[in-house]
């Protein structure tokens, strides 16, 4: 996708690195009996990395970087609750609160919460004003955990959600959610459980249900409710699965069922925690795998959604491989080679273990979408 100026516009504030999440993530304290607690893994460095390669890579030239305005909390109640959202934020102005043994709301979070809100919905208007010149909003902490009354795995307002609702408000009749993330996105699941406008696809790890926090599976059978039912699409790959792994799903599945719906408007949630290195993922994927994912997002965007693309990050815990791996999927979705060679792939990968997976996504989606898979994207 090489866009009108065969640019991407980058969405950034500085307010996304004041949010604290400390150290002894495994406990709710430091333990006594280790000597140098680890840093929790969604920290400000892993963002300042990314942004460091972007700011110094091969695709610096071709980078708009724009300022973020602050939106209301009015526009955050599209996908919240009102009272959730007084909690958080009386939470964060009385010092913190640990939600879950780790995701820990720190003194500063409020206004880094909202300043990744608003840039990942500035990103969706961007993308929407603007065909052909994908959007991109360099953001933490992530959002696809946050359901509309509960935060989970490090998030607290779901930034994909409020950009899907900031698109349809701008216009978009039919919005698809694309989540890479090593993780489920079961919050944005949530969000659109029972909707037809928005179509969610989670593309993760097998890792099941983890607490009351996240009841949702992520298996195959989850596809929505009501008018949503067959809107909701979970891949939950194979531990392991690799770079052709990720490319199958995409083209057999994910590209057929895009090529169907036709959105108007398409997110992508980049996530790059399925790396080879991520202390959070048990994916193998390389820079040449999140390369061929972006080309696949940037072109699914231009053949179906009139080239209308927002970017939205969310996880990426291997602190300096995972700001190569985005850099890669941006250099896709440009059509762009790479330009940096990958400094530690070497995992074998030959595709194998995701068959049996794609063959049940399959099966349950063709009676809501019959003859789609025949199509070639």
């Amino acid at each position: 996708m090489t866009g009108a100026e065969g640019s991407l516009t980058v969405f950034w504030h500085p307010d996304v690195l004041l949010h604290g999440t400390g150290e002894g993530v495994f406990e709710a304290s430091p333990s006594p009996l280790i000597a140098a607690p680890e840093t929790h893994p969604e920290s400000a460095a892993r963002i300042l990395n990314m942004k460091s390669i972007l700011e110094r890579g091969p695709l610096a030239s071709v980078l708009e970087w724009a300022p973020v305005p602050l939106h209301g909390e009015d526009e955050l109640e599209r996908v919240h609750t009102p009272a959730y959202l007084e909690e958080v934020r009386r939470s964060a102005a009385a010092g913190g609160r640990r939600y879950t043994a780790t995701t820990v709301l720190g003194p500063g979070s409020w206004p880094a919460l909202l300043a990744a809100a608003s840039a990942a919905m500035e990103a969706a208007r961007a993308a929407s004003a603007r065909p052909g010149v994908p959007a991109y909003a360099l953001v933490r902490p992530p959002g696809h955990h946050a359901q509309p009354e509960c935060a989970d795995g490090y998030c607290f307002l779901n930034n994909a959600a409020l950009a899907a609702e900031t698109a349809l408000r701008g216009g978009a009749e039919r919005v698809a959610i694309i989540d890479i993330d090593v993780h489920h996105g079961n919050g944005t699941q949530e969000c659109f459980w029972s909707r037809a406008d928005v179509l969610t696809i989670s593309l993760h790890m097998d890792h099941g249900a983890w607490g009351s926090s996240h009841p949702q599976t992520g298996a195959v059978s989850e596809l929505g409710d009501g008018a949503g039912e067959g809107f909701n699409l979970n891949l939950p790959l194979p531990y392991g699965t690799g770079d052709a792994g990720y490319e199958r799903a995409m083209r057999e599945v994910v590209g057929p069922l895009i090529a169907r719906y036709q959105p108007d408007v398409l997110i992508g949630a980049i996530g790059q925690d399925a790396n080879q290195f991520d202390p959070n993922g048990r994916q193998t994927l390389s820079m040449d795998g999140f390369h061929v994912i972006g080309e696949l997002l940037g072109s699914l965007a231009e053949r179906y959604s009139g080239g209308r693309l927002a970017l939205i990050q969310e996880g990426g815990y291997a602190v300096t491989y995972a700001a190569f791996c985005l850099h890669a999927t941006l250099a896709g979705v440009l059509g762009r080679p790479t330009g940096i060679e990958d400094p530690l792939a070497f995992l074998p990968d030959d595709g194998g273990g995701v068959s049996a997976v794609l063959t049940q996504a399959l099966s349950a989606l063709e009676p809501y979408w019959p003859g789609a898979f025949s199509i070639d994207p």
